[in-house]
């Protein structure tokens, strides 16, 4: 239950203190930035165009591409000053289409089915070869396969989704899944959808664009079908006919809107959120909702002529999807300024109440988040978890040593609609959102007018860190590890931590 905006507003102003007039850089945001986003700002008119009008935003497609100029539209509109970032994306994978049929003498059906990113091609008329019932996908059923798993397809049954506990788990198991059926060599992976109603949804291949296979979410009513059949002794074969669009070395671009530093111009803030999704439906959850929240909060600061201290950049990322591809090109792009960057957010779990923030194993972030998030306790309690993050685009900025942040929220909708086809604006609260925005200027001013000066880590200290938390098994799950450990990603061996800065 949610507290209404008139109690909000009171708990707010209640907890604010009011800048002096002439003063440029509160020491907290003032009570006129925090209350203007519970009024009648352009955020849910943003958010439903980015979805209605744009729609899925796979990067590499044309949506992807008006979506870019959509968002500069957006900041210049407000008179923040915006320009786009080009990179290099070392793959984009795109689905053209994909279709399935099932058959056995006397049986035939032909159940949905999505194409997980980075699942290659079949051949033009589609690639067939048996079903087999492959359980849950453990070493007990690949040892009882054995020699039957090569060549075949493997149909694997999932338990129904119902939380983010349950996606964390989907993506830990298909790792050792994928290894086993790659192991085996099987003709692909065909997983039985975690959503009810048929819901389709992508995941991402464990081994992403190294993949060699045809790989597939099967809509659950006919995925059950099949295992039904098999358990009752009919030998099956699966027909997959799976069109892809892979290109290597494609160009895209990250959208970055900056509100320059009054007095300290050099040192940055960084506030993110990822402009691309996946296409089944239209990204309302992941992520248009933190997009928009992120252009609101720039364009109230400008309206009011709210001036920080430091420079805050807004940027909304691209190629998040496929690999964390845009945030990972900034830090090499920016790496000389990588020592003068205070800390980076990222804001990346739909509408969900933020209930405090994942502070990356930096335990001298938990206080400064706490002082910062004072401004709108009324929205709290907050709570900071002092655990590393993987799976958003906070993570190259946590292997290069910065002080990084990851919103932790609330749920709510989140999990079953995640990649699928249901994640569409009437998923979104819109009254939970606007109050994440005022939590959001709240960290972002906080940080951006503090005196707070942490040293970016080194390599060593970095190896650390994944060495005494569970960093590197997040990292092996979400495909990042061999990046890791071959220096494609984070910070070189033999850096040290900047002491150019201290805590103070």
């Amino acid at each position: 239950m949610f507290l209404s905006p008139s109690v909000v507003a009171v708990a707010l102003l209640a907890t604010t203190p009011i800048a002096p007039a002439g003063t440029s850089a509160p020491a907290q945001p003032d009570a006129a930035l925090v209350a203007s986003f519970l009024g009648d700002t352009p955020l849910l008119k943003d958010l439903a165009s980015l979805t209605d009008e744009v729609g899925g935003r796979a990067t590499g497609s044309p949506a992807n591409l008006r979506a870019v100029e959509w968002a500069l539209a957006r900041f210049r509109e407000a008179g923040v000053d915006a320009r786009k970032e080009s990179f290099v994306m070392p793959a984009v994978w795109l689905e053209r289409s994909a279709s399935a049929k099932v058959s056995s003498p006397g049986v035939t059906f032909s159940p949905r089915i999505a194409a997980m990113p980075f699942s290659t091609s079949t051949p033009k008329g589609g690639l067939t070869a048996p079903l087999l019932d492959a359980g849950s996908g453990d070493e007990a059923v690949f040892k009882a396969l054995g020699g039957r798993a090569k060549g075949a397809f493997l149909l694997v049954e999932t338990h129904e989704l119902r939380d983010i506990d349950g996606l964390f788990r989907e993506y830990n198991d298909a790792v050792g899944i994928e290894q086993r059926a790659f192991a085996a060599g099987a003709a692909g992976v065909v997983y039985m959808g975690s959503r009810p109603n048929n819901l389709l949804y992508r995941h991402n291949v464990s081994v992403g664009p190294k993949n060699t296979r045809p790989m597939m979410v099967m809509e659950r009513d006919g995925a059950l079908r099949a295992l039904r059949l098999l358990r009752g002794g009919q030998a099956l074969h699966l027909t997959a006919s799976i069109d892809v669009d892979f290109r290597r070395n494609a160009e895209s671009f990250n959208v970055i809107g900056e509100i320059r530093g009054s007095t300290r111009p050099d040192e940055v803030v960084v506030l993110g959120a990822h402009l691309d999704s996946w296409d089944l439906g239209t990204g309302a959850l992941d992520n248009g909702a933190n997009v928009a929240l992120l252009i609101d909060v720039a364009r109230q600061m400008k309206r009011l002529g709210v001036r920080p201290a430091r420079t805050m950049r807004f940027i909304l990322w691209n190629g998040e999807e496929q690999g964390l591809y845009g945030s990972s090109a900034y830090t090499r792009q920016h790496e000389a300024e990588l020592d003068r960057h205070v800390v980076a957010a990222s804001f990346d779990i739909g509408c969900g109440r933020i209930s405090g923030f994942f502070t990356g194993g930096r335990p001298e972030l938990v206080p400064e988040v706490e002082k910062a998030l004072g401004a709108v306790r009324g929205l709290g309690p907050f709570v900071q978890v002092d655990a590393p993050i993987v799976g958003t685009d906070n993570f190259d900025f946590m292997m290069h040593g910065v002080p990084n942040l990851v919103a932790n929220q609330e749920p709510a909708l989140y999990g079953p609609n995640y990649h699928a086809r249901s994640d569409e604006l009437d998923k979104c609260d819109p009254q939970q959102l606007r109050l994440n925005t005022a939590v959001v200027a709240a960290l972002g001013l906080g940080f951006a007018s503090s005196d707070l000066r942490l040293p970016r880590q080194s390599r060593a200290q970095i190896e650390e860190l994944v060495r005494t938390t569970d960093l590197g098994a997040q990292m092996k799950a979400f495909n990042m590890w061999e990046d890791w450990v071959n220096g494609v990603r984070g910070r070189r061996a033999g850096t040290p931590a900047s002491t150019a800065r201290d805590v103070k």
